[in-house]
């Protein structure tokens, strides 16, 4: 019987000793120290919540549940060490799964969980590992009852086990001491199941060019990786100037500029980011980051072109302002001169023109344009822009301006939408001076339909103007009553009216018109003049000769032939 009690008694303590061997497997004290507790504050720097999270790789990265995150502007997290750290980016975050992806300083000595290489098994045994600044960890048991696939390889685990909100967002590891997932909050707290999300998909989230329209992310106010290529990168910047706010803007191009310091887009784009700033010492960093960027560029050519085209945008936009310092057209000539000796790209010569014809050297701005439409690139712009430069050349000839109008509109595509009525309101304007006039009314009705008539008073009034010297009468008489019906206060347009009605011989309506005229501007001579014609052809010779001394007294040089005429 003492032998058989003693038998039973070594057994039980081998029983032991298994149980505790497989609730604390030799993996976890080491691996514990991956574990660390979170404190996350809201804006006015008060805790907003406390919660667990894991290290899944040496840089530094981690894992935890974006509740606890939503609404943070600022987090830190404190591992088993008692050591704390600012929680510097956010990697990825997905609020339907519950769960975020960060980034925090990486201790050398830190130690990190390795992701599993093999998806659990329903009744397989797992482990959860809590935050402790015990060395002896108490690792709680369980067993896999349901495995779900998310897709793109990830899953969802159910497990036999129960947990509280305390152990929100720790990891459950397999035999191998390898994470599976992150314990997720469960709304029962009395409940025997538990679920996770896998780690794995967790460690998938990131940053993509389009993040910056991220409901998930933008509920974080902790700053945003960005995105893991320099393209991706680029469109994010792209993306997020119209989201973010001007500091946590340039926070992001300094953080671009420090991770591709040989990209001349990251200099470029804080320098314009500068030139709004609109003060002497934004201008200088901006000078600064220009000149940095054709010196630390890797893709010579494109910074220097870009260099010039950020300079001449900004030289375009000054209103008769003074530039800064030595900021000038020359400056920018240079650039996309250095670009072109390059590599001689219609683009770039297409810029050195625009600063050419800023520079008011339409000759020089011509010949560039006229290179630009013999390249692939020739569309109707560029045969605009040629158009323009011909028409401001001293001595130039009409007939070869509207050539080069013509063939701007050839490549327009029909219908003609709003994008293409500037072209024809140009040419109109230029037949017009032309002498074109019914081919000018042309264009005009061209115009008017591509803007679906949305247009102004200044407009009717200068198609009146076309059809007047093309005999469509009755068409001038309908765009000038059009023209005083929209801006009855603008007493050229009265004149104007007046002049069509004396044409028709209507000169009780042009009396009224041209007295319209002087009572919206009692010194315009021509309207006196006009006026007193009008009622010398009336036999009222007093009142006509009384308003031609008017037109006199005001300097106008055509009333003397009319005075000599009725009032001698």
């Amino acid at each position: 019987e003492r032998n058989m009690k003693k038998t039973l008694w070594l057994l039980v303590c081998c029983l032991v000793t298994q149980l505790a061997s497989a609730q604390t497997p030799k993996w976890a004290e080491k691996a514990r120290s991956a574990v660390f507790s979170i404190v996350t504050y809201d804006k006015d720097n008060k805790i907003k919540g406390t919660g667990n999270g894991f290290y899944i790789d040496v840089q530094g990265t981690a894992l935890s549940d974006y509740t606890l995150f939503e609404g943070a502007e600022r987090a830190i997290i404190i591992n088993t060490n008692g050591k704390q750290m600012e929680v510097s980016h956010i990697l990825g975050a997905n609020s339907m799964y519950d769960i975020v992806k960060f980034r925090t300083p990486m201790d050398k000595k830190q130690v990190t969980l390795t992701l599993a290489t093999q998806t659990a098994k329903v009744d397989e045994i797992v482990y959860l590992l809590p935050y402790s600044t015990q060395k002896a960890a108490t690792v709680q048991t369980g067993r896999i009852t349901a495995v779900d696939s998310i897709g793109n390889n990830s899953f969802y685990y159910t497990i036999q086990m129960k947990t509280g909100e305390k152990l929100v967002s720790c990891p459950i590891m397999n035999a191998a001491g390898q994470v599976l997932g992150l314990i997720q909050k469960n709304a029962d707290t009395e409940s025997t199941e538990s679920y996770a999300i896998g780690a794995s998909y967790g460690a998938k989230l990131n940053i993509s060019a389009l993040s910056s329209s991220d409901g998930s992310l933008n509920r974080i106010g902790i700053k945003k990786a960005l995105p893991d290529t320099e393209d991706q990168a680029l469109v994010f910047l792209l993306m997020s100037a119209e989201q973010m706010n001007r500091e946590n803007y340039l926070t992001l191009l300094n953080e671009f500029i420090a991770q591709y310091p040989n990209s001349h887009e990251g200099y470029i784009r804080r320098a314009t980011y500068y030139m709004n700033g609109n003060d002497a010492a934004q201008y200088t960093l901006a000078d600064e980051d220009l000149n940095k960027a054709v010196i630390m560029a890797t893709n010579k050519e494109d910074a220097y072109f870009q260099a010039a085209k950020t300079l001449y945008a900004y030289l375009t936009s000054l209103n008769n302002q003074e530039a800064y310092a030595s900021w000038n057209y020359d400056k920018a000539l240079e650039w996309i001169r250095q670009a072109i000796a390059i590599s001689a790209q219609p683009l770039h010569i297409q810029l050195e023109g625009d600063i050419l014809f800023a520079q008011g050297n339409y000759a020089d701005a011509f010949t560039s344009y006229e290179k630009v439409n013999q390249s692939p690139i020739a569309d109707a712009t560029t045969y605009y822009s040629a158009a323009k430069a011909k028409q401001l050349m001293e001595g130039s000839n009409i007939n070869d301006v509207l050539a080069l109008m013509d063939k701007a509109i050839e490549k327009l595509q029909k219908p003609y939408m709003s994008v293409a009525a500037p072209y024809f309101y140009e040419r109109a304007e230029m037949r017009a001076q032309a002498g074109k006039f019914r081919e000018s009314v042309m264009d005009y009705n061209t115009f008017f339909d591509a803007v679906g008539g949305d247009v102004t008073a200044l407009f009717f009034f200068q198609r009146e103007q076309a059809e007047m010297q093309c005999r469509m009468y009755q068409h001038a008489l309908n765009d000038i009553n059009k023209a005083v019906e929209m801006a009855p206060e603008d007493a050229d347009f009265w004149v104007e009216k007046g002049t069509v009605h004396l044409r028709f011989n209507q000169l009780d309506d042009a009396i009224a018109a041209f007295n319209k005229a002087l009572s919206l501007n009692d010194k315009y001579a021509a309207a006196y003049r006009l006026l007193g014609y009008c009622q010398a052809i009336k036999k009222n010779n007093k009142e006509a000769c009384a308003n031609f001394a008017k037109a006199k007294e005001l300097d106008d040089e055509l009333v003397d032939t009319l005075i000599e005429k009725y009032c001698k």
